[in-house]
């Protein structure tokens, strides 16, 4: 156990290091120049000597290699760096926009989940034209891209409807059935795809636990259905299940890049949005340090789920 913790310890320091020099390159490779685009800003036009002694201040003129260890001078000490634009902590910037990615992110997870089991449980008991019709539906909603169901759905609840505000935010703590109103569209958008796949994965993996002999040997004991499929078969189904959360956690750090622009959220993904626009380096790098982190936190939970749910596993 303690190897393994060891392991996965090295393996996340690896991934964090190797993400955050990718960005680093990647952020330099692309068009742009924060420089210009703080003197654009703020005056329209610079000269030559202006642009110079900005890349000077703003720590541009020195090599990748040397910008890369300040900012990781800076992190280890507890800071991510400051905002080149408005001079405000990355760390205090990205922490209020948390609250809003986070509030998007575990609700599609919660609505993915309940529902996507929910629905695959039924149609791995029943079969037949639900079985078929979660097969459609996990097909249709992997194809339709995630931008033309937020425009659709902000046309129809949004616009003709009424039902449900198209854009904008509102804090828990200030309204939490505003707040409730808000998440429903950028939801509802993300977790179209996910349910019907998590339901098409948890029929099949129900379909084969329900097919085996210790399931046969239960009901023969007399245990309800509900009892053999809730407290049995629900158990050893889960572990493909548990897998494919994870990953849909992972893609919706991806997917509400785009949907918290088009609703707009102001979280995290707008935040990348802006700083990439604007070639704000350490606010992208800030970004995607937390994405990171969120990426290896959620390969431990799967892994200590794994754990639990099977035995084999845990006495491995």
């Amino acid at each position: 156990m303690v190897r393994e913790a060891i392991r996965w310890l090295l393996s996340s320091l690896v991934l964090l290091f190797v993400v955050t020099v990718l960005t680093f390159v990647l952020v330099a490779m692309a068009p742009g120049d924060a420089a210009k685009a703080i003197l654009n800003a703020r005056s329209g036009g610079y000269t030559p000597q202006q642009y110079q002694e900005m890349r000077r201040m703003l720590g541009l003129d020195q090599s990748l290699p040397v910008q890369y260890w300040h900012w990781l001078d800076h992190l280890l000490h507890g800071s991510m760096g400051t905002d080149l634009f408005n001079g405000q902590s990355v760390t205090q910037a990205l922490g209020s926009r948390i609250g809003p990615s986070l509030s998007v992110i575990v609700a599609t997870l919660v609505v993915s989940g309940l529902v996507g089991v929910a629905l695959g449980i039924v149609s791995a008991l029943r079969g037949g034209v639900l079985g078929r019709l979660v097969d459609v539906v996990s097909l249709g909603g992997l194809a339709i891209p995630n931008f033309w169901l937020a425009l659709v759905l902000v046309e129809l609840f949004a616009v003709r409807l009424a039902a449900f505000p198209a854009t904008g935010y509102t804090p828990f703590g200030t309204d939490p059935v505003q707040w409730l109103r808000g998440l429903v569209l950028p939801v509802l958008t993300l977790s179209a795809g996910a349910v019907a796949f998590i339901a098409k994965q948890t029929r099949d993996a129900m379909s084969d636990v329900l097919s085996q002999e210790f399931v046969t040997m239960l009901r023969a004991r007399g245990l309800s259905t509900r009892s053999v499929v809730l407290k049995h078969a629900l158990r050893n189904a889960a572990i493909p299940v548990v897998t494919l959360l994870g990953l849909l956690l992972v893609s919706l750090l991806g997917g509400t890049v785009v949907v918290e622009d088009i609703f707009a959220i102001p979280g995290l993904g707008q935040q990348a949005m802006t700083a990439s626009a604007s070639h704000d380096l350490p606010m992208i790098e800030g970004v995607a340090f937390l994405f990171t982190v969120v990426v290896v936190v959620t390969n431990l939970v799967v892994d200590v789920s794994y754990r639990l749910l099977n035995p084999k596993v845990r006495a491995s």
